[in-house]
C-alpha cells in the first residue's frame, strides 16, 4: 500500500494514529489521488447521526439544503488549509440555502479541539471517532469532501485540498445553487 504524505503534516503525524485509521478502513493520508468514490453521483448519500459540538448532528435534519461534507482530522495539512475557505462559503452562501458540515475522525476529540482553538469552524462539526461514516461514503483521503444536494443524491465528490481548488469548489457550489432557484 502506497501512502502520500502531506509535507505540512509527516513531522506532526504519529505511526500509532496511522494504525488506528488503517484498522477501521481509512487510508490515513491527508491527499490522495486518483479521485476514487464508493459512492457514485446521483447516488442518495448515507444517513447518519452524530455527536457535535452543539449535540446531535443528523444528515436528514438538513434535508432541503445544499450540504458540503467535509470529512477531516486534526494531523491533515490541507484540512487546516480548508477550514479557513470553508467558513468563507458558510457566511457567503449560508442565506442561500449552504450547510457545511464537518466530521472530524479523530479517536482522540481532545486532538479535534485543539485543532479548532487554532483553526475556528464557524459551520457545523460533527465526530466520528469509530469511523463508521467515512466507510459509508467511501473516504479514501482526507480531507474528502461530497456536495449534496437537497433531496440527499450525492452530486459531486472531491478528494485533497489545495489553494488551486479554491475557485473550482466554490463554482460548483454556486452552479448547484443557481440551478436550485
Amino acid at each position: 500500500m502506497h501512502i502520500i504524505w502531506d509535507l505540512n503534516m509527516t513531522h506532526r503525524f504519529c505511526m500509532e494514529k496511522a494504525i488506528r485509521y488503517l484498522s477501521w478502513g481509512l487510508l490515513s493520508v491527508c491527499f490522495f489521488s486518483p479521485q476514487v468514490s464508493a459512492l457514485e453521483k446521483n447516488h442518495a448519500a448515507p444517513g447518519f447521526e452524530l455527536h457535535g459540538l452543539d449535540g446531535s448532528v443528523k444528515l436528514a435534519r438538513y434535508q432541503g439544503k445544499l450540504i458540503y461534507l467535509d470529512f477531516w482530522a486534526s494531523w491533515c495539512g490541507p484540512c487546516r488549509q480548508s477550514f479557513p475557505w470553508m467558513n468563507e462559503m458558510q457566511a457567503k452562501y449560508g442565506a442561500q440555502g449552504l450547510q457545511v458540515i464537518g466530521i472530524n475522525l479523530d479517536v482522540n476529540a481532545e486532538d479535534a479541539r485543539q485543532f479548532l482553538t487554532v483553526t475556528p469552524a464557524r459551520f457545523i462539526i460533527a465526530f466520528d471517532p469509530v469511523g463508521a461514516t467515512p466507510r459509508s461514503y467511501g473516504v479514501k483521503g482526507m480531507p474528502s469532501s461530497f456536495l449534496i444536494d437537497p433531496e440527499g443524491k450525492i452530486l459531486f465528490e472531491h478528494i485533497g485540498f489545495k489553494e488551486t481548488d479554491r475557485v473550482h469548489l466554490e463554482n460548483q457550489i454556486h452552479t448547484f445553487l443557481d440551478a436550485k432557484k
